[in-house]
C-alpha cells in the first residue's frame, strides 16, 4: 500500500468513513461478504465498478433472494420499484466518482438515485473503488468528472450530449445530460455507515 492511498484510507477514517484496503479480487470479495453477512435486504447503484470487479456477480450468485438489481426489472415501473427499495436495505453498493486524498467523496448523478441513496437511507453504504479514483483535492475530483467520468459514461450510454463526442465537459443543456447533481460528501455524522474499500487496481471511470 503506497502513502497515497494509506494518507486517503486515514482522512476517510477522520471523515468517519470507515476504510478498507483490497491488494486483489479475493481480498475484495472477503471484505464483501463479511459487511453483508446477515443482510435481508442488499441493493446497488448503477456502476461500471461493481461490474468489472465482479462484485456484482458475486452478489447476484452467492446472496441470491437477498441482492436486487435493477436489471431484473421488467419493466419501468419494476425498476423504480428497485431503486426505491434502496433506501431501506440493509447495504447499499455503488462506487464513487472521486475519493479525495482529504477523504472526501464526490459524485456527480444524473436521476439521482445513487447519491441520495449514500447520503440517505440503507443502513450501511459500501463503495467499491479503484485507485485510479483517488485524487489530491476537490478540484482534481471535478476535472476528473469532466474529463474522464461523465464523457466515459455518456460514450457508453450513447446520451448525445457534447462529451460524449469530444471528451470533455462543455457544461451542456442537452436533453441527454448525465450531471445534473453535484453532491460533496465530508464528514459523516453516523460513524462507519459509509465503508469505502479501496481495490488497488483501476476500475470503472
Amino acid at each position: 500500500m503506497d502513502e497515497r492511498i494509506q494518507r486517503t484510507m486515514a482522512a476517510l477514517q477522520r471523515n468517519n468513513m470507515k476504510p478498507f484496503f483490497a491488494e486483489n479480487r479475493e481480498q475484495l470479495y472477503d471484505i464483501v461478504r463479511g459487511l453483508v453477512k446477515g443482510n435481508r435486504l442488499i441493493t446497488a447503484g448503477g456502476s461500471v465498478t461493481l461490474e468489472e470487479s465482479g462484485v456484482k456477480t458475486l452478489l447476484m450468485n452467492e446472496f441470491k433472494g437477498i441482492y436486487l438489481d435493477r436489471s431484473e426489472g421488467k419493466t419501468p415501473d419494476e425498476v423504480e420499484d428497485i431503486l426505491h427499495k434502496a433506501f431501506v436495505s440493509d447495504s447499499f453498493f455503488a462506487s464513487s466518482n472521486a475519493v479525495t486524498e482529504e477523504g472526501e467523496l464526490y459524485n456527480v448523478d444524473g436521476r439521482g438515485n445513487r447519491v441520495s441513496a449514500m447520503i440517505y437511507g440503507p443502513k450501511q453504504v459500501i463503495l467499491v473503488v479503484g485507485v485510479n479514483k483517488i485524487v489530491k483535492d476537490m478540484d482534481e475530483a471535478v476535472k476528473r468528472v469532466e474529463q474522464v467520468a461523465a464523457p466515459k459514461n455518456t460514450q457508453r450510454l450513447h446520451s448525445g450530449t457534447p462529451c460524449e463526442k469530444t471528451g470533455s465537459c462543455a457544461h451542456c443543456r442537452s436533453e441527454g445530460r448525465i450531471c445534473c447533481s453535484y453532491v460533496r460528501m465530508g464528514q459523516q455524522r453516523v460513524p462507519d455507515r459509509i465503508k469505502v474499500i479501496i481495490v488497488n487496481e483501476p476500475l470503472g471511470y
